[in-house]
């Protein structure tokens, strides 16, 4: 049988599997169709002959319609799970979520109903057991994806890329994670939910302009609410007076509306960031036996481990230009830092001692407290201030991905591939793929290690690229 078992072997949720919550089950009609249709057809037309199939308007192939469609769902079933796990390795650190809640939100298709598509292409149909077409009384995710797919488009993304950002872009899946301070939530929005956690990282006068903000904005807020509001809007000139004559009580130095208003601003830069970039959690676990690292149990095995790149032929060009790439990009993103600090009037004598910060964080693994005497500074919050090796990360990744994406395209107009500028959803395809593969060599690594607390092992290719920067400098300091 030439036929690929993901058209026919679907991952559904399942909460006897105490470890898992999913588990992958053969659908027997799938098999036999997928069998009959492209037995001998070669795998990668396999899915078009489905996809055709799956598509074709005439009223008789309503059944083969459906059945086609059956195979699509199972073979889409594999990324929506994939990307649920990513999504829970990415923004669950605080361990107040994992994949499991998600699962429900998207995995919601068991293999066991046929379903068409009516005329207008977006109400779900059921194909009862007499071949009679009536309403779905329930709604299928596996399907609004496959309904979405444009599959005549030259330049579309793949079935897998589609599956993984529709399901990213979930309006349940959004809505969940909102709950949890990972949306694009508004900066007052952002501030007016703010945890416990969140205030740990903020300095003392921020956590009174905090409390001012909580006890005027937030007050007005739930009132507001009561009286159906629902956007939040930016703190009126009244608010911010409020705030201020709260903050006064406890001498923070902030004396006009503007003042507080770029104050509240920038902590809402800091909110989001810590929801991005500090709730990373590792896919690995310690084995005491081995002494090392190794995946964790409740991840799934065989062909879920791994993340696809499409278009082979740029593998090679990927892996040859990465290193070069993020060489560039920490030595432009670390001297754009050393300027600004030269810049300011608060922190301008600590520019000289940027480079020095660095080499203590990722060559000795020392924490910001224990830099912060090292460096002259007065606390904690002016080492994360001045170094700031979260931001500096997201930097340095926003830039690698910019590069490695304009290199790319250059090479795949040369190649006929796409056109210059190319067409929007080629572009999506592309930027997913580089996105999947310089975050599974470098960056996921390296956030790991930022949020790791005592002991940290700086051992990632971007903690090494740091310091080769940094010897690099100091080499160069030394002849000059």
């Amino acid at each position: 049988m030439n036929t690929s078992s993901r058209y026919w072997k679907i991952w559904r949720i399942n909460p006897a599997a105490e470890n898992l919550g999913y588990k992958q089950i053969p659908v027997t009609i799938a098999q036999e169709f997928a069998n009959n249709q492209v037995c001998d057809i070669e795998s990668h037309h396999a899915q078009n002959v489905l996809l055709s199939c799956f598509n074709a308007e005439s009223e008789v192939d309503r059944l083969n319609n459906a059945l086609a469609g059956l195979c699509l769902r199972c073979y889409v079933s594999e990324p929506i799970l994939k990307e649920c796990k990513k999504i829970a390795s990415l923004f669950s650190g605080d361990k107040q979520f994992t994949y499991r809640d998600l699962l429900p939100l998207v995995l919601n298709d068991d293999g066991q109903k046929l379903i068409v598509l009516d005329q207008d292409g977006k109400t779900q149909l059921m194909v009862d057991d007499d071949c009679q077409i009536k309403p779905s009384s329930y709604k299928l995710f596996s399907m609004t994806v496959l309904q979405t797919f444009n599959a005549d488009l030259q330049s579309r993304m793949s079935l897998d890329n589609w599956a993984h950002l529709q399901t990213k872009q979930n309006p349940e899946l959004k809505k969940f994670l909102s709950d949890f301070g990972f949306n694009h939530l508004s900066d007052w929005a952002l501030l007016n939910r703010t945890r416990s956690k969140q205030l740990e990282r903020l300095s003392a006068q921020e956590r009174y302009v905090i409390k001012a903000f909580h006890a005027v904005y937030r007050r007005d807020r739930q009132q507001q609410d009561n009286k159906g509001a629902k956007k939040c809007p930016d703190p009126t000139t009244a608010q911010l007076q409020e705030m201020l004559v709260y903050l006064r009580q406890y001498q923070v130095s902030i004396n006009t509306p503007v003042q507080l208003f770029k104050e509240l601003k920038q902590i809402a830069v800091q909110l989001r960031k810590y929801d991005i970039w500090s709730s990373r959690e590792s896919l690995d676990m310690y084995d005491v036996e081995s002494g090392t690292y190794v995946p964790r149990q409740d991840l799934p095995t065989s062909s879920l481990d791994s993340v696809t790149v499409e278009q082979q032929e740029f593998s090679q060009f990927l892996h040859e230009h990465l290193d070069a790439t993020l060489t560039q990009t920490i030595k432009q993103e670390v001297e754009a830092n050393i300027q600004k600090l030269q810049k300011s009037k608060k922190y301008a004598p600590f520019a000289q001692k940027y480079i020095q910060g660095l080499e203590l964080y990722y060559h000795s693994a020392m924490s910001l407290k224990e830099i912060t005497p090292e460096l002259g500074m007065t606390s904690w919050d002016q080492a994360r201030r001045i170094l700031n090796p979260g931001e500096l990360l997201l930097k340095v990744r926003t830039k690698t991905l910019e590069q490695m994406l304009e290199s790319i395209l250059k090479l795949a107009a040369a190649k006929g591939l796409t056109k210059i500028p190319p067409e929007p959803n080629y572009l999506i395809a592309l930027t997913e793929q580089i996105e999947y593969y310089i975050d599974g060599e470098i960056f996921q690594q390296a956030a790991e290690e930022i949020r790791a607390g005592k002991n940290r092992n700086m051992s990632s290719v971007y903690a090494k690229a740091i310091c080769s920067y940094i010897l690099e400098c100091t080499s160069n300091c030394v002849m000059g």
